[in-house]
């Protein structure tokens, strides 16, 4: 018999769980604690968070977030990439990524072209006003960044290079490779 855990998700019925509740004590406080100060995906999330809070302010004289620069600096390059493409590079799902080209689309920043041997495939990538504005949001991304380092994110060196092993490792353990 297979649980819901072999799918990767869970039955609960409400009231069985109620009744067990009754029957177990609460999870100690300390459980708590423990999971805050030592889950991966806590901190990361409450970093993730924290980051893009201080980015999107920063941002905001130019009408951007954090999410739409990272998306523009993913099309600053020679070859224009595939949406699919783009949103796997940025660990985003087509949906999402379909609603920040739109936006960033209806500003003139980027352009898209479908590809000349599958039309289905969409190519995205920057236009002038997009360089333009790259070139404008830089020197503020380097400011907060060096503000962000200064406030202790140097004290930890290769803390970027740890993300991205970390965002690799999970993905292989989410896929179960």
């Amino acid at each position: 018999m297979r649980s819901g855990l072999d799918r990767g998700k869970v039955d609960i019925n409400i009231q069985t769980m109620s009744t067990r509740q009754n029957l177990q004590p609460p999870v100690p406080f300390s459980t708590t604690l423990a999971v805050r100060d030592g889950c991966l995906c806590f901190q990361t999330q409450r970093a993730a968070r924290e980051l893009a809070r201080t980015f999107d302010r920063a941002f905001q004289p130019f009408n951007l977030s954090n999410g739409q620069f990272s998306l523009l600096m993913a099309l600053n390059r020679p070859v224009p990439p595939a949406m699919g493409q783009l949103g796997d590079e940025l660990g985003m799902d087509r949906t999402t990524v379909t609603a920040a080209v739109k936006v960033l689309s209806a500003r003139g920043l980027l352009a898209r072209r479908a590809a000349p041997d599958d039309r289905r495939i969409q190519h995205l990538a920057l236009t002038p006003e997009g360089h333009a504005l790259l070139h404008a949001v830089l020197p503020v991304w380097r400011e907060t960044l060096a503000r962000i380092h200064a406030a202790g994110a140097g004290a930890a060196p290769g803390a970027v290079e740890m993300l991205g092993t970390l965002a690799r490792a999970a993905a292989t353990a989410r896929e179960g490779r």
